[in-house]
């Protein structure tokens, strides 16, 4: 695979060099202070390929253009939005680049209760908390018929938990879930984020559903002229939240969308935190299913502390948690294999260590939650470990 490293630009306070010093050799970087729904301008993209390069790395991939909720729901100007996300496609393939991740998640990003959870070693992680959460969206947001998405056992120790709740931890926990897109300046208010949930009224499953298809279906044509793959990033965690539908958590859900736009263009990003959350995803035997579609990988683990859906979870260590890292690792393998024998242009598949822990000089550093220096280093140096003997010529997969 291909090591690359998740870099915010100029703001990051953890360095391209930074990254080239932990073994990465590409960097996967987006222009986060575009207004979304714009198009890229050349110039700008043109300045964060120097910025990678002066650094002594490349720009390997695009995380994320992103699709702006307009898009999602089919109103305002999302027509608009669409021709702009085909422009930004033609600009960045002109660039170079071949690879570009997107989300369809509506309103919320990925969405975690503490950005900065002590581990039982001091350490810190991203945790979601199931409790934590359904007290956020019973007595903090308020939102209408909120109380029909939860049995009364939940809501009762939500209730609870909330009373025991102090200011300061109602506050973070406010900021925590109406964050926006890793890297933005966004962010979302309560009542920005009632008004956000609105416009998704009457929107069902199957409609979220069809709009990203009707989405794909404009976009994957330029991408298949220009040599981009496009790839979604499945829904961050893999269960609806706050009313809205998730349509991108299982491998049924990925197929739906593979096969409506049956284009080798459009592709997956196989994020193994992201579906690891749900306990019936099966992620080594997704992979081989999916494997001729997988474009981008984000390499992470999570610990559930139930095995039911929804639940609580936390970030792990990239090879503890509840992933069989190896058996992913080894089905990854194996498909760049059969793309090499087939020729593939793509047969290297770009791979990342998705978050990390902050440990050592990471607690002190404050760099965006979830992206610290020496965690993501850990990681990746034990990702690229069981690659390397996986791949070893005597020892290792054939």
């Amino acid at each position: 695979m291909r090591h690359t490293w998740r870099w915010f630009g100029p703001i990051d306070k953890v360095t391209v060099r930074d990254a080239a010093q932990a073994g990465a050799v590409g960097i996967v970087s987006a222009l986060h202070h575009i207004r979304t729904g714009d198009a890229w301008p050349e110039a700008e993209i043109a300045k964060r390929h120097e910025e990678i390069k002066a650094g002594g790395l490349v720009w390997d991939v695009v995380e994320s253009v992103p699709v702006s909720e307009s898009i999602k729901t089919q109103t305002g100007d999302w027509r608009a939005h669409i021709t702009n996300w085909q422009e930004t496609l033609r600009r960045l393939s002109a660039a170079g680049i071949r690879t570009v991740c997107y989300n369809f998640m509506p309103v919320l990003d990925w969405t975690r209760t503490d950005l900065r959870w002590s581990t039982r070693h001091g350490a810190k992680a991203m945790r979601f908390d199931l409790i934590d959460f359904v007290a956020f969206d019973l007595h903090l947001l308020n939102r209408p018929g909120a109380s029909h998405d939860y049995d009364e056992a939940i809501r009762d120790k939500a209730a609870e938990r909330f009373a025991r709740m102090s200011d300061e931890h109602r506050s973070a926990l406010s900021k925590n879930i109406g964050a926006g897109l890793p890297g933005s300046a966004d962010g979302y208010t309560l009542p920005q984020l009632l008004e956000l949930l609105r416009t998704y009224s009457g929107i069902s499953r199957e409609r979220l559903q069809q709009n990203l298809i009707d989405f794909l279906s404009e976009v994957t044509p330029v991408a298949e002229k220009v040599g981009i793959n496009i790839c979604a990033h499945p829904d961050d965690p893999p269960w609806p939240l706050l009313g809205l539908p998730r349509i991108l958590s299982t491998e049924a859900d990925y197929l739906h969308m593979l096969n409506a736009v049956d284009s080798r263009a459009n592709g997956v990003t196989f994020c193994t935190g992201s579906l690891g959350a749900l306990a019936s995803n099966d992620l080594p035997a997704m992979v081989r299913r999916l494997a001729p579609r997988i474009h981008f990988v984000h390499l992470r683990n999570v610990r559930r502390e139930e095995q039911s859906s929804p639940c609580s979870f936390f970030e792990d260590e990239h090879l503890e948690g509840d992933t069989d890292m190896v058996a992913v690792i080894a089905e990854l393998l194996a498909e760049e294999r059969r793309r090499g024998q087939e020729g593939r242009s793509d047969h290297q598949i770009p791979m990342r260590p998705d978050h990390g822990q902050e440990i050592l000089d990471d607690l002190q550093r404050g760099a965006q939650p979830g992206y610290p220096a020496i965690g993501r280093l850990k990681g990746l140096a034990e990702l690229r470990g069981i690659e390397r003997a996986l791949s070893h010529p005597r020892y290792g997969l054939r």
